[in-house]
């Protein structure tokens, strides 16, 4: 899963801006994967018929994908770009080290949803992060049907798209452990192979004096 904003621990982030805020959410808006994720849940949405004014079949499929894929672009734009230009936040999740405990960093990964950086690395309310999806909500109006724009169904989104992002931030977390982890095993299993195989090429016959 490309990974446009994140910060690796102890790493250092290049300075945030109109232009570089810009390129991040482009990247993230238009990645392959962002293509996979939203076609995987306009499938679901379909399937569970979330919001049955948009119809079922391929016409229902067609009407949540291309408002699901305006949803995402705008919250993206809105949440990476837009506002933390404005508002000089850094919206981008700095990990922490892999010396902290998992329940610290557990805590960390929800706390980021109203909690952030200035530009000045000071920690602040995340305004430009839940202003965005507050946003990406409203807009949402002006092209979903009036059965899909109640307040309940609104707030229901907003809920998600906090849920998903907490989701996303704990696999970029957690991912660099995970795969060091497996790689070590793998590693140690070669080797282990390896001293295995030079060990009964080197062996003496039982009958050898």
């Amino acid at each position: 899963m490309p990974n446009f904003r994140s910060v690796a621990g102890g790493s250092k982030p290049h300075p945030p801006g109109w232009k570089y805020n810009f390129k991040i959410a482009t990247h993230q808006s238009f990645d392959y994967s962002s293509f996979i994720f939203l076609g995987i849940t306009s499938l679901t949405a379909e399937w569970i018929d979330s919001h049955p004014v948009l119809g079922k079949g391929v016409g229902g499929a067609w009407a949540y994908t291309w408002r699901g894929f305006l949803d995402k672009t705008d919250g993206t734009y809105l949440g990476a770009w837009l506002l933390p230009s404005l508002l000089h936040e850094d919206t981008r999740y700095y990990a922490l080290s892999k010396d902290r405990s998992v329940p610290v960093r557990i805590l960390y990964i929800i706390s980021r949803q109203g909690v952030t950086r200035t530009y000045g690395g000071r920690q602040t309310p995340n305004i430009a992060g839940l202003g965005g999806k507050v946003l990406t909500q409203i807009i949402s109006r002006e092209y979903y049907p009036t059965g899909a724009t109640s307040f309940s169904v609104l707030a229901t989104k907003f809920g998600y798209s906090a849920m998903r992002d907490v989701a996303f931030t704990s696999i970029r977390e957690f991912y660099p452990d995970i795969a060091a982890h497996y790689i070590r095993k793998h590693r140690e299993k070669v080797a282990a192979m390896s001293a295995r195989d030079v060990n009964t090429s080197g062996a003496k016959p039982a009958n050898t004096p």
